[in-house]
């Protein structure tokens, strides 16, 4: 299959690694310097240092060369990339299989990046999004990993899961978009919270606590806007918030264990050098939340720290000090 991938960041670059061996694939940035340095280099110095790029693997700054004769548009920047990026493809004058690699929600409008899709890309582009518990890094370095292709049209996701599915990167297909775009969004907020729960050194009863009332929130959320339970409890939902939460390469859980240290969050981000989604979307999440009456309460006290300044450690305070309820609803 001939592959555009549209984004140099860690996750395009990881995918890219990852496909090139078995498909005809082109890495796209708008960025000459990255591009060159890359060719030069033959790895990703910035993003992902000290992994090699394969020989096969095409390089380009020019986003119709990469697209020429593509079968499938993979598009791996964030979520406030989404929108233009998909508005280029949308002036194409031949229909190309597009799937967004995104997790979040836009800011401003708090929409999907399915809903995104919809408005932009012509009904004969087939779409969908790849999502679920996946480090960029370990992705590159072909270490096993699970992942979901979500899409209305359940024959796309059938097929595009099995044409980029691999021994070592196995590919589930589903039709519950919203679902897996809600799992992929919020376990980034649940993430900062555990980041603080850890940079507070609460211990790992509080951590496990945490991540089971996250994924509550996170469920509440995915039945009222639609989603599905069973893909809540899958790869895309408590899997990547597992994977989040807990490990090391999560950005979003270096938020949380910085702003637990009382660190700003602007010299937090500065500090970090890559984007955390989940800084923007526990804004549009707050959001959501208040719009449909999903109560929210772990969610809530992230977007307090972030957009509040309510410190982290009062705002821990607030969370323990809630009445205790019935587990789950009669």
């Amino acid at each position: 299959m001939k592959i555009a991938i549209l984004g140099s960041g860690a996750w395009g670059t990881a995918l890219a690694v990852s496909f090139a061996p078995r498909h005809q694939v082109t890495l796209w940035s708008r960025e000459a310097d990255e591009i060159e340095a890359m060719v030069r280099d033959r790895s990703n110095e910035r993003f992902l240092p000290d992994i090699p790029l394969p020989a096969e693997l095409r390089l380009s700054t020019s986003l119709s060369e990469a697209l020429a004769d593509a079968e499938l548009a993979i598009v791996a920047v964030p979520v406030a990339g989404l929108r233009s990026t998909l508005q280029q493809l949308a002036k194409l004058s031949s229909p190309v299989s597009v799937v967004w690699v995104c997790k979040g929600f836009e800011s401003g409008t708090s929409q999907f990046p399915h809903q995104i899709a919809e408005e932009i890309l012509p009904a004969s582009f087939p779409r969908g999004v790849l999502s679920g518990p996946s480090f960029a890094q370990e992705v590159a370095r072909s270490q096993p990993t699970a992942m979901t292709l979500a899409s209305n049209d359940g024959e796309f996701a059938q097929r595009a899961a099995k044409a980029l599915h691999h021994s070592r990167l196995r590919i589930y297909s589903s039709t519950d978009m919203v679902g897996v775009e809600i799992g992929g969004a919020v376990k980034n907020v649940l993430a900062i919270a555990a980041g603080i729960c850890d940079g507070m050194k609460m211990g790992l009863n509080a951590r496990a606590a945490l991540l089971t009332r996250g994924l509550a929130e996170m469920t509440r959320l995915g039945l009222q806007m639609g989603g599905r339970a069973e893909t809540l409890g899958g790869l895309s939902g408590v899997g990547d918030l597992i994977l989040t939460c807990t490990g090391d390469l999560s950005r979003n859980r270096q938020v949380g264990m910085l702003l637990a240290q009382h660190k700003s969050l602007e010299k937090i981000l500065s500090e970090l050098g890559h984007v955390a989604e989940g800084v923007y979307t526990a804004r549009e999440v707050h959001r959501i939340a208040q719009q449909h009456g999903v109560e929210m309460p772990i969610c809530e006290a992230v977007y307090r720290v972030l957009y509040e300044d309510l410190p982290a450690d009062k705002a821990v305070e607030a969370l323990l000090s809630r009445q205790p309820g019935s587990e789950f609803e009669d």
